[in-house]
Parts: structure tokens; C-alpha cells; sequence
């Protein structure tokens, strides 16, 4: 056997392990939240319920009113939608400005903002909860939205992508007579799609599985959104495995199905291959 063949053999066992190890516990999470609790109990190893049931996602979504899930899912949809829609618009203007318009001390800004990037996330808690309190955002699903809509790493991301668009695509359009907000919108957004589609989608799935901020940020239990719930929602079902799963489950719901059907937009989009110059 030849040696390239058995590292693809050996890459293949590796990479099938690799998956089984975390599909194996969505599944049991998912056949769980079929089971009833005395099911749960006597048959933990089991992945099939015995009896199907839905009584888990009835009493989840609809009978608890002290821990509203589908409130909850709410309210992370629209937090989560609003702050990508917002990032990619930031982001991409933002990008625009640092890598086609020429303006004083645009590079020492950049650099700037370059070397925010080195203090950690956590050192912003504190004064940011200052600003959400004076603004009276508390409990407001602008704290969630707004903060961190500006993100460095994404504004370089894309101007890296916009770096590797050739400017004589600009000069030619301002022969023609556009302006730079038409260069940008017609020109510039169609041809970084892809960079946007990685933005978009680690944007969204960051925002819908942050746990610490909103956590800070709500304390009305109605306008929390599911991730902090969960903390909440395990607490009263403790010793209620199938309940504690099912509200896992739905939380987990829609990244998943986000990545079941963008997978291939999102690897085409990671090696940004079109646009960033090597």
C-alpha cells in the first residue's frame, strides 16, 4: 500500500472518530428530549426512547412561566439578527474607509485600533456597563446589539479583502462619473460577499451563544435571551434531565441549521482566496 493512500486511510478513521465524538452527544440530546424522565432514569444508556413523547418540549415552551424558553428564542433572534445586520454595515463602511479613501493619519488609526485588539474582551466590562446604565439601556436589547458591533477583527478582515481588489476598478467608475458611495454599493459590496458571509456568520453565532454579557447586561427575566436562560432554566429542572435537554436542544436549534445550509458559502469564504493578497 502505497504511503500516500495510508495517510488518507489514517486521515479518514481520524477525521470519522473526530465526528462521531460530537455528533454522539446531539444525538442522545436530541432522543432525549423524546423520553420521559422515568425513561431517562432507568434507560441512561439507551440512545431510542422506549415510549416517544413530547411532554419535555410542552412543559419547556408553553407551560413554564417562570422560565419563558420561547420568549427567550425571541428575543436572541432579534438580538442576534439586529447586531449582524449592524456589524456588516459597520464593518464593511469601515473597511471601505481604511483601504480605498486616502485621509490623514488613516494608517496611525488603523494601527490604533490594530492595538486595541491586544487587551482582553473582559477589561471592557465594567466601563461598558457604565455607558448602557447612563444611556438607560439596561435591560434594553440595544445593550446586546450596539456593543461590539464595531469589531476590530472583522474591520480587518474585510479591508484585508478590499486590499486585494484592484483600485483601477475605482478610478474606472470615477471616470464614468460614480461617486464613492456608488463605487462602494455597486461595486465593492458584490465583489466581498464572501468575506461578509464569514463575518455574518461568526457574527451571528457569537451573538446567539454569548453568555457572559447579557448575563451582565438583563436581569428582567422576560427580555433575557436563551443562552443566560439556560443557566436559569437548569437551575429549576436540577433533577430533570429531559427538561434541561430539551432547552439545550432548542437553544442549539438555529446555529445549527444556520451551518447545515451556509456550509458551503461558509468554506468557500474561509480561504478568502479571492480577495486577500497573499
Amino acid at each position: 500500500m502505497e504511503k500516500k493512500t495510508v495517510s488518507k486511510f489514517v486521515s479518514i478513521i481520524f477525521i470519522s472518530i473526530m465526528a462521531l465524538i460530537w455528533v454522539i452527544p446531539l444525538l442522545y440530546t436530541f432522543f432525549s428530549s423524546f423520553k420521559s424522565e422515568a425513561d431517562i432514569q432507568s434507560n441512561a444508556f439507551t440512545l431510542l426512547p422506549i415510549n416517544w413523547v413530547i411532554d419535555n418540549y410542552q412543559d419547556v415552551l408553553f407551560k413554564n412561566t417562570s422560565a419563558p424558553v420561547a420568549k427567550w428564542f425571541m428575543n436572541s433572534l432579534t438580538i442576534s439578527v439586529s447586531h449582524t445586520v449592524l456589524v456588516l454595515v459597520i464593518v464593511s463602511l469601515a473597511g471601505y474607509g481604511y483601504s480605498r479613501m486616502k485621509f490623514k493619519g488613516r494608517n496611525a488609526i488603523f494601527a490604533f485600533l490594530m492595538a486595541s485588539m491586544m487587551f482582553p474582551a473582559v477589561v471592557n466590562l465594567i466601563p461598558l456597563y457604565k455607558i448602557i446604565d447612563t444611556l438607560g439601556w439596561v435591560n434594553n436589547f440595544l445593550a446586546a446589539i450596539v456593543p461590539g458591533s464595531a469589531a476590530v477583527f472583522n474591520i480587518f478582515l474585510v479591508r484585508q479583502f478590499m486590499q486585494g481588489i484592484p483600485i483601477d476598478f475605482d478610478e474606472s467608475a470615477r471616470v464614468d462619473g460614480a461617486s464613492d458611495f456608488q463605487i462602494f454599493t455597486k461595486l465593492i459590496l458584490p465583489l466581498i460577499k464572501p468575506v461578509l458571509t464569514v463575518v455574518a456568520l461568526f457574527t451571528f453565532t457569537g451573538s446567539w451563544n454569548d453568555f457572559l454579557w447579557p448575563t451582565i447586561a438583563f436581569n428582567d427575566i422576560e427580555k433575557m435571551p436563551i443562552t443566560p436562560g439556560l443557566q436559569l432554566l437548569q437551575g429549576m429542572y436540577a433533577l430533570d434531565i429531559g427538561h434541561a435537554l430539551t432547552g439545550a436542544l432548542i437553544a442549539i436549534l438555529p446555529t445549527f441549521i444556520l451551518y447545515l445550509f451556509t456550509q458551503k458559502y461558509f468554506m468557500e469564504s474561509l480561504s478568502l482566496s479571492s480577495g486577500v493578497k497573499g
